[in-house]
């Protein structure tokens, strides 16, 4: 039988002794960690994947048995995999409300994207309101209220004084305003490093629709 040289067996040792005092020590943190809210999340920031990391609390939540629900600002009728899979396969446990026209450049009409994005506040407010939904997506009304096509004094205001104490509320889109950056428990900014669109790739199915 071949016998483990010192070396290995005193750096096994250190190797253990290491990872058991990093693991006192988040054993210590983490015990301090009781508290329970629904939170607010802004997701934010140039890059790609806002809405993708918002879908996948989404599953998460449905995962879970959690009913959620989703409205979309500015996206139009266009079909998108995550609208389709969810509505397909978890109609029980996913409301799903496209509010939008459009991107704004589509539409041209500024009555029609105010308009719009009064209507997707409203549908987001019965959303919020409603208990039994435990989160509820707000996808890109972060372009709506960079526009102003929203106030978002407003939409502050009902975070504070009427989203239920245990849902969860999520707000993409890039540009997000400081008053929601400050109002929000997490807030994440996505920023670019490459994009196979500045080399000439269109948007595909899978990646961003």
């Amino acid at each position: 039988m071949t016998e483990t040289p010192p070396a290995k067996d005193e750096d096994a040792r250190r190797h253990a002794e290491k990872k058991a005092k990093i693991k006192a020590a988040r054993d210590r943190m983490m015990a301090t960690k009781t508290g329970e809210k629904g939170l607010v999340v802004v997701l934010t920031g140039p890059g790609k994947g806002k809405s993708s990391s918002a879908f996948g609390m989404v599953m998460r939540a449905i995962a879970h048995g959690m009913p959620v629900a989703v409205v979309q600002f500015i996206k139009g009728a266009m079909a998108t995999g995550e609208r389709d899979f969810l509505l397909t396969h978890f109609p029980d446990l996913c409301l799903f409300h496209t509010m939008g026209e459009g991107f704004t450049w589509e539409t041209q009409d500024l009555a029609r994207d105010k308009a719009a994005a009064r209507a997707g506040w409203e549908k987001a407010k019965e959303m919020i309101r409603d208990p039994s939904n435990r989160l509820v997506l707000l996808d890109e009304i972060n372009i709506a209220l960079r526009y102003d096509y929203l106030e978002v004094a407003e939409v502050v205001d009902f975070l504070l004084d009427e989203k239920p104490a245990m849902t969860h509320v999520i707000l993409t889109g890039r540009n997000a305003k400081p008053e929601l950056i400050a109002l929000a428990d997490l807030v994440t900014e996505m920023t670019v490093v490459k994009h196979p669109f500045r080399d000439g790739i269109k948007a595909q199915p899978g990646i961003e629709f």
